[in-house]
């Protein structure tokens, strides 16, 4: 298994030590440790959550021929935040099958989830190299951009566009982007009533559970709470924030050091966005300046899926 590390876990730790002291703790840290990569795939296996974007994946990866006669039988697969990478090896497996050999560079913070995704392809005879980085830096996904030469299919897919600022990262991933390029990127569709109801429940609350246990708080320490709102930057732009307020006073434990935080105390953890079709459309071609190729709706209406080029 080969791994080009560009966040370091010296690194990591010490952001992350930092975000506590800040009282924000932004998503890359909620992969960061085994327990939490061991509940995130637990997470995504629950159907309700997420079956529709296995469907969506499942009518890409049938029409892998047109991907595979544009990339000319060479495709370098370049995954920011690919977690486990099960999606992208469906995608792989179809681009093989359709005459295409495929080089895997999976981009993550996590070193669990890298050596899940590096190791699933190993297992498919994919030749895989990891890239352990932080994709809310410009500069690393410029880095990870380079590993290989165009033609490449770059993957953005589960919601993790929206787990930073979109309208930033959009543009950074596409400034990586050349014009034979092809970017496959997913968002979540709003609803009034289950966009709230997907995260406020139990399999996902002991997905976040899990994470502030790892620094020693517990279920009984405090409470984790939800709240909607909008951004005026665009219509149609929804944000899901969560946090963590103190019941009691309390200490988390990062690399042996100890960070006090007092009763009523709050900790901002990972948000997401969530659009109507509309915004996630103007995201992309408005703002990000990409073309929309083909588009996918998954069969629950939860995600819509985008093949874009620049």
């Amino acid at each position: 298994m080969k791994v080009e590390v560009v966040l370091s876990e010296m690194d990591i730790a010490q952001e992350f030590a930092e975000a506590i002291e800040a009282r924000d703790l932004p998503e890359k840290f909620f992969f960061w440790f085994p327990r939490s990569a061991t509940e995130w795939a637990a997470l995504t296996s629950h159907t309700e959550l997420y079956g529709g974007l296995w469907e969506t994946w499942k009518e890409i990866a049938a029409h892998a021929a047109a991907l595979a006669q544009h990339f000319h039988g060479r495709a370098p697969v370049i995954s920011f935040g690919a977690g486990d990478g099960a999606r992208d090896r469906l995608l792989m497996e179809a681009l093989k099958n359709a005459g295409c050999e495929c080089f895997y560079f999976p981009v993550d913070a996590s070193q669990a989830m890298l050596e899940l995704a590096c190791a699933g392809a190993d297992d498919e005879d994919i030749e895989t190299v990891g890239i352990k980085a932080d994709i809310s830096s410009p500069v690393h996904l410029v880095y990870a951009a380079d590993a290989a030469e165009p033609p490449r299919l770059f993957i953005i897919s589960g919601n993790t566009i929206s787990s930073f600022d979109p309208l930033a990262e959009i543009r950074y991933i596409a400034q990586c982007m050349k014009a034979p390029d092809r970017l496959i990127v997913d968002g979540e569709v709003y609803d009034e009533r289950m966009s709230m109801a997907r995260r406020d429940n139990p399999a996902a609350r002991k997905f976040v559970s899990t994470l502030l246990a790892s620094v020693g708080i517990g279920d009984d320490d405090g409470e984790i709470r939800f709240n909607h709102k909008h951004d005026e930057r665009h219509e149609g732009l929804h944000l899901i924030t969560r946090s963590f307020r103190a019941g009691r006073d309390l200490s988390a434990t990062v690399a042996g050091q100890e960070i006090p935080l007092e009763r009523g105390e709050r900790i901002g953890m990972n948000f997401q966005y969530v659009y109507t079709p509309e915004a996630f459309r103007w995201l992309l071609t408005e703002h990000g300046g990409l073309e929309i190729e083909t588009e996918y709706l998954s069969p629950d209406g939860r995600f819509l899926t985008a093949v874009c080029k620049k």
